[in-house]
């Protein structure tokens, strides 16, 4: 049986691929503003799935310096994996650009 932080790791690399390599450059191209948006959902979609299946469960995760519950370890796991698709989707797509206006 696989390990709870496995299972959420392998959820938040699936939707983080499935955002920077399909949603975000159909919907949200090198608009910054809709990025956000959009990343927003995606980090609520990943929020959604690994509550269904761990609120209330009183396991504790571990974030290698401490533990956490379910919701914290999700939403850093989610953002340090995420860190290097957004610097290329936004190096990529010239993101910044659309900030400076």
């Amino acid at each position: 049986m696989e390990s709870p932080e496995l299972i959420v790791i392998t959820i938040n690399v699936v939707i983080i691929l499935i955002a920077y390599l399909f949603v975000y450059p159909k919907y949200a191209g090198s608009d910054g503003n809709k990025l956000a948006v959009n990343d927003l959902y995606a980090s609520c979609v990943v929020l959604l799935i690994s509550g269904v299946m761990y609120w209330g469960s009183g396991y504790e995760f571990n974030l290698l310096i401490t533990t956490s519950n379910w919701f914290w370890f999700t939403l850093v796991t989610y953002f340090l994996l995420e860190i290097p698709l957004m610097a290329w989707y936004f190096k990529k797509h010239k993101v910044w650009e659309s900030f400076k206006t």
